[in-house]
């Protein structure tokens, strides 16, 4: 019976030091305890909820601003018969108006994943450095993407209606706003991003080439060297 007894009370230990061991994992995919060096303070929490407010009403009100402008640009396009050019601005003009819609819709910032994801990139613009996290980051490489693909389409549009190579001609060129949702990063840092990708992509176009990455079906690709060398991300330690 003794012997029972000591048995009983051993099962009952390594049962509890399991539970226990069970409550102590994190919420994550690989259940490992949360490191708490890397969470994010409340303070920080709630300033990039009111960053991420303004950035959406800023985003709005320049969308507005930039639809009626494209729309401006589409008369006098018409005026000058380049057909490649007036289809290529009109799709543009149309994504601009869904972009429009999405940024209206409403959006619970404050559970967003971006919120409380910890810094983990730098990168440097115009002689400041920035920091971000994988959301932030991810959207910067999209920017590039979509500037490539954007460019590629107008070097291809130009040189079908027979106009010199000038990538900064092009109305997407000069807004830089494809694609981009007013969300993770300054739309300036956007713009750049988009620029730097779209004169890539123009190049590639209007030439019919492979140069600095490749195109397909609407989509676009710039190869990763020269992704990584554009953006210079950094790891924040």
């Amino acid at each position: 019976m003794q012997r029972q007894y000591f048995v009983a009370i051993a099962l009952i230990a390594a049962a509890s030091a399991a539970n226990a061991q069970g409550r102590g994992r994190g919420r994550g995919h690989d259940q490992q305890p949360t490191d708490p060096r890397r969470e994010v303070p409340q303070t920080e929490q709630q300033r990039r909820i009111n960053e991420e407010q303004q950035r959406q009403r800023d985003y709005q009100a320049r969308l507005e601003a930039q639809i009626r402008a494209a729309q401006a640009q589409q008369a006098q396009l018409q005026a000058q018969h380049h057909a490649a050019e007036i289809a290529q601005h009109e799709r543009y003009v149309e994504a601009l108006r869904r972009q429009q819609e999405q940024a209206r819709a409403q959006r619970d910032i404050s559970r967003d994943a971006y919120i409380t994801a910890p810094m983990t990139y730098r990168y440097r613009l115009n002689g400041t450095y920035r920091e971000t996290n994988q959301y932030g980051a991810d959207v910067l490489r999209q920017a590039v993407n979509n500037g490539y693909a954007e460019g590629y389409q107008q070097g291809q549009a130009d040189r079908s209606d027979g106009m010199r190579s000038d990538y900064r001609r092009s109305f997407a060129y000069q807004d830089a706003n494809y694609g981009y949702t007013g969300m993770y990063i300054p739309q300036t840092d956007y713009n750049y991003y988009f620029r730097q990708g779209f004169q890539r992509g123009y190049q590639d176009g209007y030439a019919n080439a492979s140069r600095y990455g490749h195109y397909s079906n609407g989509t676009g690709s710039i190869l990763g060297n020269i992704l990584n060398s554009i953006l210079g991300l950094t790891t924040i330690r």
